[in-house]
């Protein structure tokens, strides 16, 4: 397990730091609904402003579940909020199935 929550904690890092720099350029977070795709495919409004891909692909977490994104954000001091759900792939859990997350 450690192996496994220390990849997704360095995942949620890199889409961290990808989400910002999109930030920076785009003057406005992805959307909900846009997600994480918007770091890999320009959105509909990025002519002239959109500099991504700013990762090469938005992997799966070690679980093989899609990371969970959300803005605007509903925990901590947070724009928005990223996370695996764990082992388990649900919201919630303890131990293995814990989510790891960008708030805590």
């Amino acid at each position: 397990m450690a192996y496994a929550w220390s990849m997704a904690r360095a995942n949620i890092t890199e889409l961290e730091s990808a989400v910002e720099k999109f930030y920076i350029h785009m003057d406005r977070y992805p959307s909900s609904e846009e997600g994480l795709e918007a770091l890999v495919t320009e959105p509909a409004d990025g002519a002239g402003k959109w500099r991504g891909p700013y990762v090469k692909m938005v992997r799966l977490d070690p679980w093989s579940n899609p990371y969970q994104y959300r803005s605007p954000g509903q925990n901590g001091s947070q724009t928005f909020d990223l996370w695996s759900r764990g082992a388990d792939g649900a919201d919630g859990g303890e131990a293995e199935g814990a989510d790891i997350t960008n708030w805590q």
